[in-house]
């Protein structure tokens, strides 16, 4: 069975799918050619189904099972709209970028939108999972967590989905850290699924609110592992982009563009988009760096 959903224009999946290395993380997959994602995804039913999502006219089409009832096929149009960001508007954005060189394509390519899991909870431990650590060591402790937690698809057990705050908070510290490894990052992640289960944490309530960013982010900073590196990035996901994701890379990436190479501080980071307000995260994120790939 496919459902089509539309997107507000202008949308590319290809663009969305290379936003944000969440592709490569389980329960994503995507084609070696980005036209095509793929998670495996329990719904509220029980039932872990497979999504399949392609580029459609005007939007996108997702391929489910066809014996979906009315309530899980509802549930699956509201996880993807919100993973894809179906119905971002960002034409007040590209308005302001026509007028730099170096934003200047992102309208024409259809960028600004960044891929998402379907929960902030799994977009936090994800998020945490990549401190301290390579990429490889982010995609292996991802796959850990997923194939030791995760319920199986039943066409194929070997793919699973990311497990539940319930199902990370029945484990202790012990068989958490034993099964995935996740090293000193354990405790804050097994912290966090269990003030997400009993209540305490209301952390998907923040994919909604309507409190400032201000708010929003000094919320997410009292989550154990999280950062401002982390937080911005966070903030980035749920559409806020008042903050920028200052880390060693983004550093070097100004050094060279603004600097001639010589080292600079965060507060420079900071300064180089101040310029951008409201959308300096996003300005960042898409701004063209293609010529300092070799550096």
């Amino acid at each position: 069975m496919t459902l089509v959903m539309p997107a507000f224009p202008p949308f590319s999946l290809s663009a969305l799918i290379r936003s944000h290395g969440w592709r490569g993380l389980a329960p994503f997959s995507a084609d070696e050619n980005d036209n095509r994602l793929s998670r495996i995804e329990r719904l509220h039913s029980g039932r872990v189904v497979e999504l399949v999502m392609q580029e459609a006219d005007g939007g996108v089409s997702v391929g489910v099972p066809s014996d979906l009832n009315h309530r899980e096929l509802d549930e699956v149009q509201h996880k993807v709209k919100w993973m894809l960001g179906l119905d971002q508007d960002l034409s007040a954005f590209y308005a302001v970028a026509r007028h730099e060189l170096k934003l200047a394509r992102v309208e024409g390519r259809a960028q600004g939108r960044i891929l998402r899991s379907p929960t902030l909870f799994e977009d936090v431990v994800k998020t945490i999972l990549t401190t301290n650590t390579s990429w490889a060591g982010t995609i292996r402790m991802v796959k850990a967590l997923v194939s030791q937690l995760g319920d199986p698809l039943p066409s194929d057990p070997s793919r699973r989905t990311f497990p539940t705050p319930s199902q990370v908070a029945s484990c202790d510290v012990r068989r958490l850290d034993s099964t995935t490894r996740l090293g000193y990052r354990t405790p804050s992640v097994l912290e966090l699924a269990r003030a997400v289960t009993s209540g305490v944490l209301q952390l998907e309530s923040l994919q909604t609110t309507d409190e400032p960013t201000d708010q929003v982010r000094a919320r997410l900073l009292e989550i154990d592992g999280v950062g401002a590196y982390s937080a911005a990035n966070l903030l980035i996901m749920l559409g806020r982009y008042d903050f920028m994701p200052v880390d060693t890379w983004a550093r070097k990436l100004v050094s060279h563009e603004w600097h001639n190479g010589e080292p600079v501080r965060s507060m420079d980071v900071e300064a180089a988009f101040e310029r951008w307000g409201k959308w300096k995260g996003l300005a960042y994120w898409f701004w063209d760096w293609s010529y300092l790939a070799g550096h």
